[in-house]
């Protein structure tokens, strides 16, 4: 059992059906100079004919697929693939080296080398399974993500020069660093792998030390620099009384929700009591400092940050964030209650839940909500995972927090977002969702995960909604799949379709391997 907590087979539950996992086709690009050895001696002048209704060449590769290279990128049109990835689009410098595509010539494996007049592609369809897909997103993290055991987005120096990345401070390295020790605590749960266990610990004492690095007060810093590496330029920060180390104040309740979360899970699943034993008393220090704060989060100057606060008169202020920050509190004291085993902590829950009527709070999102924030799905659904995972009230949760769940989903539900659909799956077992879609997300998210520019506005095959996000972003209607749009993470609009990245920065990756090994926990994800 490796000393795991029992859980009951999730598909012996759920209404849906698990998917069993195949190898599929993962895209690799290489550039070369147009005079180079490798490249096919057809590449080496460039194309003499015209372009036919805007079609400047044609390639039919070994599996049957046919490519298409236009003015504006490469098109794959593969007549034996699903409806969804029939039509692929290439464009941007995550394929090619220019969007003015002159030549395209195929490779003995189904992939093709592609010229422009800047250079040549070659872009390479390589079958992996997930779990191979997952090593290489672990084997990044180790190599260009790993910040004093952070784990977090990276610079590049040199746009779209992996050999110039350089590791930062990130405004929420709790809750990212949290994603990925969760991520590790499913892969240990599901393989035993003690390299997991290590890569799930180092993490975890990271996060635990976010929390002493800003006093053990139960006020965890949302990041930290050592003395003598490069000074941040934004936010509030302060040195430790030894100087050796400066932290990030002004704490969200993101960071919250991440070390919870991760918190949680880690004393689930790992077999390590000495670490069960800090997670319990920092996980009790921080809801401690939140008790004893009238449901605040009180940082040096002794005022609330600006987004930690959970109480009845913040709600009152800003009722628009009542429904989230409710369930959030709520979440953080289950899983304290959980943690410690202090039943003061569960006398609390059911006060704010009951008393404070918190639990008929969290059902007021569709009612109180003032827009749609990708980033606060985020915040909603991981505490939804704390709270169907240890809520056993049936009156709680049928009356409140499946409702609350619904609401969240009315949106979430058109993102086919792995992560999110297995957690709606917790609440609500049996309802019909597209977990085929979700794992189709898992499939096509980018091996390449640069901040690449990337425009697709300009396509006659997608549909602009005609609203704007928050960010006054315009929005699609049709939602492309992850390696045709830009990076992201889970708390971004994936009806994004366009950005300006340059290739400035590298994401980690956390988020694929999050889903991935929490769906294979799950037994949701099978054949691997």
């Amino acid at each position: 059992m490796r000393f795991l907590v029992m859980v009951v087979s999730a598909a012996a539950l759920w209404g849906a059906e698990p998917v069993r996992l195949a190898p599929t086709a993962q895209k690799f690009r290489t550039f070369h100079d147009a005079t180079a050895a490798e490249v096919p001696a057809a590449l080496k002048s460039p194309a003499l004919k015209a372009p036919v209704d805007g079609v400047t060449d044609v390639a039919v590769t070994t599996d049957g697929a046919v490519w298409y290279g236009t003015g504006q990128g490469l098109v794959r049109w593969d007549a034996k693939a699903g409806a969804r990835d029939r039509y692929q689009y290439f464009a941007g410098r995550r394929y090619l080296s220019t969007d003015a595509v002159e030549r395209v010539v195929p490779d003995a494996q189904a992939g093709v080398w592609v010229r422009t007049a800047r250079g040549v592609s070659h872009i390479e369809l390589r079958r992996m399974t997930l779990a191979q897909k997952a090593a290489l997103f672990e084997e990044r993290i180790r190599l260009r993500h790993d910040r004093h055991g952070m784990v977090s987005p990276s610079r590049l120096t040199v746009p779209g020069d992996l050999a110039s990345s350089r590791m930062r401070d990130d405004d929420n390295d709790g809750l990212w660093t949290g994603v990925y020790a969760a991520a590790e605590c499913y892969r240990f749960a599901v393989t035993g792998s003690t390299e997991a266990q290590a890569r799930a610990k180092k993490a975890l004492e990271a996060m635990l030390f976010l929390e002493q690095v800003a006093g053990s007060r139960g006020f965890p810093a949302r990041s930290y620099i050592e003395k003598g590496e490069p000074m941040p330029t934004d936010g509030e920060w302060h040195w430790t009384e030894d100087g050796k180390y400066y932290w990030k104040g002004d704490t969200s309740s993101d960071e919250i929700v991440g070390h919870m979360y991760a918190y949680a899970i880690a004393y689930d699943l790992l077999p390590d009591a000495a670490l069960k034993k800090r997670i319990a008393a920092t996980t009790r220090r921080i809801m401690d400092h939140i008790l004893a704060n009238g449901y605040y989060l009180i940082d040096l100057d002794g005022k609330p940050t600006r987004w930690g606060k959970w109480s009845r008169k913040y709600f009152d202020e800003a009722p628009g964030d009542s429904a989230l920050n409710s369930l959030e509190l709520l979440s953080f004291l289950k899983v304290t209650a959980h943690i410690t085993g202090d039943a003061k902590y569960e006398r609390e829950y059911r006060k704010a839940a009951v008393d404070l009527k918190y639990a008929e709070q969290t059902a007021r999102y569709r009612e109180l909500h003032e827009e749609i924030n990708y980033s606060d799905e985020e915040l909603a659904m991981l505490p939804f995972y704390c709270l169907f995972r240890y809520e056993k009230d049936a009156a709680l949760l049928d009356k409140y927090y499946r409702p609350a769940l619904d609401q969240w989903w009315a949106n979430i539900q058109r993102e086919d977002n792995p992560l999110w659909t297995l957690i709606y799956l917790m609440g609500r077992p049996s309802a019909p969702v597209d977990l085929r879609g979700a794992v189709r997300t898992l499939y096509r998210q980018p091996v390449d995960l640069i901040t690449w520019t990337v425009t697709n506005s300009h396509r006659s095959d997608v549909v602009m909604s005609g609203t704007k996000d928050r960010f006054q972003k315009p929005e699609a209607a049709t939602l492309l799949p992850p390696d045709e749009r830009p990076v992201m993470k889970w708390n971004a609009n994936p009806f994004i379709i366009d950005s300006n990245g340059e290739g400035r920065g590298e994401d980690d990756g956390a988020a694929f391997l999050l889903p991935y090994w929490f769906g294979r926990y799950q037994k949701m994800l099978a054949g691997e």
